[in-house]
């Protein structure tokens, strides 16, 4: 099973979005809060190569993006197999 890392911040309707939908696939994964100005934040922007919004979430290290980004994952039918469910 991939390790996933996902950057959050509190009230953020992104993170709550991204979050649920990890939660509904049943996989495990470590939500790191990361509001504006943390070093959790500044961890993620470096991690991601620079993008600030959140979330930002990581397969096994790698950037996939946001919400947006995941859900196109999702809809293309590629999201499971990242997930190591396929």
């Amino acid at each position: 099973m991939p390790t996933i890392d996902i950057y959050t911040q509190p009230g953020c309707p992104y993170c709550i979005r991204a979050v649920r939908l990890l939660e509904q696939k049943g996989v495990p994964f470590n939500e790191i809060n990361a509001p504006y100005g943390t070093p959790e934040r500044a961890e993620s922007i470096r991690r991601s190569g620079g993008r600030s919004t959140v979330p930002q979430i990581f397969i096994d290290g790698t950037p996939i993006g946001g919400c947006d980004d995941m859900m196109a994952l999702e809809r293309a039918g590629r999201l499971d197999g990242l997930l190591g469910k396929a």
